[in-house]
């Protein structure tokens, strides 16, 4: 080999190594990464713990679990509706937005099954089918796919910026909402569901949302 040959070919071998930690950096909280077929974004979070191992996996995702409960007992019940307002969306809304799709979804899932056999996990500390059959039930329920879209929409190009990222998790928000209310319908009839059900968290929600979205941004630094 020539010695121009040598250079193009080190600079050859260079330039696929730099392209290829490119493609890997982190950019903001998002890594272009493949992820099953096609490939797709990923979140920080997401991709540090594909690359861990299974146990270390399970201790992550474990201690989001956990997290989760706590979120869940902070628990103000209100005189006028069997709805009270809690922690758990905002614990819901951050599972999905920092874990992604995949590992936040999860991580809600074993939420709701653990209360589903019977341990203590929802609001108030309470567990069980009576829980889920109860009237809260809906809402409940409402956090699996809540989870998933928040990750979903983020992977996606909704993390960008602020506002859009509000949007997205205002979108998974209305997601709760969507199961949450026609069950609380059966309970409190549909003529008061909205006064009881939905109108009286709308400015906690609204705190919440901002408080989500404002720690998925910082933890993008």
């Amino acid at each position: 080999m020539t010695q121009p040959e040598a250079i193009h070919a080190t600079m050859g071998a260079l330039g696929s190594a730099f392209a290829k930690m490119a493609v890997q950096k982190f950019n903001g909280t998002f890594v272009k990464k493949p992820y099953g077929k096609g490939g797709k974004n990923m979140t920080t979070l997401a991709v540090w713990l594909r690359e861990r191992t299974l146990a270390e996996r399970l201790l992550v995702l474990g201690v989001a679990n956990l997290l989760l409960i706590v979120c869940a007992q902070v628990r103000i019940p209100l005189p006028f509706t069997p709805v009270p307002i809690t922690g758990q969306t905002l614990g819901v809304l951050l599972a999905g937005a920092l874990l992604g799709s995949r590992y936040g979804t999860a991580v809600v899932a074993a939420y709701v099954v653990q209360g589903l056999i019977g341990l203590p996990v929802f609001a108030g500390w309470k567990g069980g089918v009576a829980a889920l059959l109860g009237p809260t039930g809906g809402y409940i329920l409402g956090f699996i796919p809540a989870a998933f879209v928040a990750g979903y929409l983020l992977e996606r190009g909704f993390h960008r910026n602020w506002s859009t990222t509000l949007v997205a998790l205002i979108v998974s928000n209305a997601l709760i909402y969507a199961f949450g209310l026609p069950w609380l319908a059966f309970f409190v009839g549909w003529d008061k569901v909205l006064q009881m059900g939905f109108l009286p968290f709308v400015f906690g929600d609204l705190l919440k949302l901002l408080t989500a979205a404002s720690i998925f941004h910082l933890s993008c630094r």
